[in-house]
């Protein structure tokens, strides 16, 4: 679970600057946001997590099974953070951000202050979603670049026992003992946070 919550600690703070990125004023900004969106989320993960891993070798760069997995996981997850973010900027009047920029507040301030945070409360539910798939995710890197996560252990069990069906079995019960209750606390947020309109 530690993978997991690091990489989508990662995924939220690049996903956050890649949507600030895509409705900025600046367009040489908005078009760096939609390439990063576009060429990150059209590429399987399982190629980014072996180009990462093992693609930096050859160039001298050595990371960690553990920390490769988190930043593979945290890029990879950020555009779909990202779009979704920018889904909830969308949904502030626009008068709001114009009465920012009316009493003086830079583009940055008028996001930081004013737009995030009624941007997050309205896509609480869908970033739940996206962290529900990034627990299943976490499963890439067990099986691609043995990281000692549940997919690995079961790999592992599984050559031992040779009990296919059961070890899997176990692990797809691990899976929905994570991703139930997450998606509950998640729904329980959104119900909390959600924008009366």
């Amino acid at each position: 679970m530690g993978l997991t919550l690091l990489a989508f600690a990662l995924a939220f703070l690049v996903g956050t600057l890649v949507a600030a990125f895509r409705v900025s004023p600046v367009p040489p900004l908005r078009v760096a946001g939609a390439v990063w969106v576009e060429c990150v989320r059209n590429t399987p993960l399982a190629v980014q997590m072996v180009l990462f891993y093992f693609g930096f070798t050859k160039l001298g760069i050595r990371y960690s099974a553990f920390v490769s997995a988190v930043i593979v996981l945290g890029v990879y997850t950020s555009p779909f953070l990202a779009e979704t973010i920018r889904a909830g900027i969308n949904t502030v009047s626009r008068g709001q951000a114009e009465a920012a920029r009316a009493i003086g507040l830079t583009f940055p301030q008028t996001l930081r202050i004013v737009v995030l945070p009624q941007a997050f409360r309205s896509v609480v539910g869908p970033i739940g979603n996206i962290f529900i798939a990034l627990i299943k995710n976490s499963s890439v890197a067990g099986g691609v670049i043995a990281v000692g996560e549940l997919m690995r252990q079961a790999i592992l069990l599984q050559n031992e026992t040779a009990q296919s069906v059961s070890v899997f079995f176990g692990i797809a019960v691990a899976y929905l003992t994570l991703t139930i209750p997450a998606g509950l606390l998640f729904g329980a947020l959104e119900r909390r946070v959600a924008v009366r309109r």
